[in-house]
């Protein structure tokens, strides 16, 4: 079974790949890409479409920095909260006079 899935899975990378070179092959024209103050590049096509993919992949990673950071910190203020809990043993309470309830991190929110 593994290796049924093995080869399915190659099947479709080597699919994928010759359609991207296909692709390539069928786009060798030459582009214009014209920038501000009369600046232009001139590229083959399939050059210009790859600079536009790679940009937006840059772009999209570059917007999700912030999401990640914020959710590694509540990682580990919560994974520091657990750890710190777990040293003090089962004598940990508050000032009520009961166990403290686990850190959670918060629901995320927007989009």
């Amino acid at each position: 079974m593994k290796q049924v899935i093995w080869l399915l899975k190659w099947t479709l990378k080597a699919a994928i790949f010759f359609t991207l070179f296909a692709f390539a092959l069928n786009n060798q024209q030459d582009a214009v890409v014209n920038f501000f103050f009369g600046t232009a590049w001139r590229a083959p096509t399939v050059l210009v479409v790859l600079a536009a993919f790679t940009l937006g992949v840059g772009v999209g990673v570059l917007g999700m920095v912030p999401r990640w950071w914020r959710q590694r910190q509540a990682a580990k203020s919560t994974q520091d909260a657990k750890d710190a809990g777990r040293d003090a043993g089962p004598q940990a309470t508050d000032a009520s006079g009961t166990s403290p309830e686990p850190l959670t991190p918060s629901a995320p929110h927007g989009l």
